[in-house]
């Protein structure tokens, strides 16, 4: 290692100490503090050669290997920024990223991962969050992760090995699973999906816990048994890239037109409307919303039983509940 490469590798460990006390000022891992470990030790700038950074006439590249070297300090110190940095575009739409350190510091805590867990991972990305589970689980097998693309999956699979880890990289549509690799004790997903894909469920050991993102929050399912599955949504806003395949669907978008101008800058108001797709409308929605308190995404709930799938607010078997695709 070249005497510059080793000054980038400690500018990187200082950005990653800072990264790790930005997310302990937060609490998070106070539940499990073995995902401290993790962070601390895991390298993120591996998993990001390049990434994007928005600016006001589109985007900026950053590339580790920028023939300036004030481009490559400005690359590493970015990547343990506390914020989603894009690594795939086409066409101007962002196609893969690497989330907010500390949004997937929040749902691996909530994943509840115990020794010897085997994991499932829809959304392979750039491999980091799989390298965070590798890191907690070790390298025996434990932990799966899919996605569609083949570069995707390719590139994390690179990015893995230069960070020591060996999970299972898998191409394919992740919303069928990786039956193969079944039963699962965990599946996580960091991709936005409209509903809870059904061979989940069936790859899944009973008292298995599923992590998804649905609408704009992140839901936390315990499985019963293959065809039935029940939990809550986690407090925390979350938006993530939709998940490409078979299962997306477009819903449909929902005008806020008519309703009182406070109804736009509410951000829970604005979830439940992403959840049951303007069914009922927004000015019902909106009445109901306001007659219940106000509620916040911790009330809400998923019910999948069989075919049918649907969201309630507090009881899933109360009057307040809404088909899911």
């Amino acid at each position: 290692m070249g005497a510059y490469d080793a000054e980038l590798t400690a500018l990187a460990a200082v950005a990653r100490a800072a990264l790790v006390r930005t997310i302990d000022a937060e609490g998070t891992w106070d539940a499990d503090p073995v995902w401290r470990e993790a962070f601390a030790e895991v390298p993120r700038h591996l998993f990001v050669p390049y990434y994007y950074v928005a600016t006001t006439g589109g985007y900026e590249r950053r590339w580790g290997e920028s023939p300036d070297r004030a481009a490559r300090e400005r690359w590493v110190r970015g990547a343990y920024d506390d914020t989603p940095l894009a690594t795939r575009l086409r066409d101007g739409e962002l196609l893969s990223s690497s989330s907010q350190p500390s949004l997937m510091a929040r749902m691996l805590v909530a994943l509840r991962v115990g020794d010897g867990d085997r994991v499932l991972e829809v959304g392979a990305g750039t491999g980091y969050n799989a390298a965070l589970l590798a890191h907690r689980l070790g390298d025996d097998g434990l932990v799966t992760t899919i996605d569609l693309e083949p570069e995707i999956t390719e590139s994390a699979r690179q990015h893995l090995a230069a960070a020591g880890h060996h999970p299972a990289v898998v191409t394919g549509d992740g919303a069928r699973g990786v039956p193969e690799r079944a039963p699962f004790d965990r599946i996580i997903a960091t991709c936005e999906l409209p509903t809870v894909p059904r061979a989940w469920l069936a790859q899944c050991r009973p008292g298995a816990r599923v992590l998804t993102p649905l609408a704009t929050g992140l839901l936390a399912l315990t499985v019963q048994d293959a065809g039935h599955a029940e939990g809550r949504f986690l407090p925390h806003p979350a938006y993530f890239v939709p998940l490409r395949g078979e299962v997306r669907t477009h819903p449909r978008a929902v005008s806020l037109d008519g309703l009182p101008g406070r109804a736009r800058e509410q951000e829970p108001f604005r979830f439940l409307l992403g959840l049951t797709r303007g069914v009922p409308g927004p000015r019902e929605a909106y009445a109901l919303w306001e007659r219940e308190g106000m509620p916040d995404r911790e009330r809400y709930g998923v019910t999948v039983s069989g075919e049918r799938a649907w969201a309630w607010l507090d009881d899933p078997d109360g009057p307040y509940a809404w088909p899911l695709p």
